[in-house]
């Protein structure tokens, strides 16, 4: 019997700790029966706690191993992490443009979860001007949404960032001082839903990069940015919910935790 598998292609940068990055591309999208095809945007120095070193690749390599995998595989979805440097985005928008097809989901990795700086405002600058008018889903947290925007509320950063050409925009709320996670979905011009989950008591590496990996998964199996935003949402809280700590840094999203309930 031959099993069908959509295909994912993942930009983003390699974690050595294996929490985040592409090899939590990777897992979730493999919890979501995927196949995951990937390149690598930049090598990182990291741990769970931080990121201490970010090495970006060049472009000439990004564009000849996308151009490579693109002529070979039927690609469903783009999913798009960390950049690391403006000529990644330039190589990216460039591939972009001629697959226009193709939906984008987008998580504006410009911090670390331990708060190192990813983005320079030349990397900020290319990502608002090239990336977020290509992009179909954008999964900002609250911080990085006000860094594109410049603004301070929530619900004016949402609609300022499908203003600026995103289709869909998902702000994550668990940086916010709140009891309760609220994260706000924006379409159609206008905010669309409220989605409110319980604050778990951890913080989480790889979380950001979970959600939209479980986005572009349930996209490329044929749901509606809506439901698979939904649905998201759910996978992610769940990863997070079972995830374990196997240092003193940040705990990790067990994407297969559906694998252990079944056990």
């Amino acid at each position: 019997m031959m099993l069908f598998r959509p295909v994912v292609l993942s930009f983003s940068g390699h974690d050595p700790s294996g929490g985040a990055g592409i090899q939590a591309d990777i897992e979730t999208l493999s919890s979501h029966q995927c196949h995951s095809a990937s390149v690598i945007t930049a090598l990182t120095e990291q741990d769970t706690h931080n990121i201490k070193k970010c090495i970006p690749q060049s472009s000439e390599n990004i564009i000849s191993q996308a151009t490579t995998l693109l002529a070979d595989l039927a690609v469903n979805v783009f999913k798009i992490g960390l950049l690391g440097h403006h000529e990644t985005v330039l190589a990216i928008y460039a591939l972009l443009k001629q697959y226009p097809n193709i939906p984008v989901v987008l998580d504006p990795v410009l911090a670390a979860g331990g708060g190192a700086c990813l983005a320079n405002e030349r990397l900020l600058s290319s990502i608002i001007d090239l990336l977020l008018p290509c992009t179909t889903v954008l999964t900002p947290n609250s911080h990085e949404a006000r860094q594109l925007t410049g603004l301070d509320s929530l619900e004016e950063c949402g609609l300022k960032l499908l203003a600026m050409g995103c289709r869909y925009v998902l702000i994550t709320g668990t940086h916010e001082a709140t009891d309760v996670v609220h994260n706000m979905m924006f379409y159609d011009g206008r905010l669309w839903e409220t989605y409110s989950w319980e604050r778990l008591p951890a913080s989480y590496h790889g979380s950001g990069c979970t959600l939209a990996s479980s986005i572009a998964a349930l996209m490329a199996h044929g749901l509606d940015p809506i439901q698979a935003v939904a649905e998201a949402q759910e996978y992610t809280w769940n990863s997070l919910q079972s995830g374990y700590q196997i240092s003193r840094g940040q705990y990790l999203p067990n994407r297969f935790f559906w694998v252990e309930g079944e056990a």
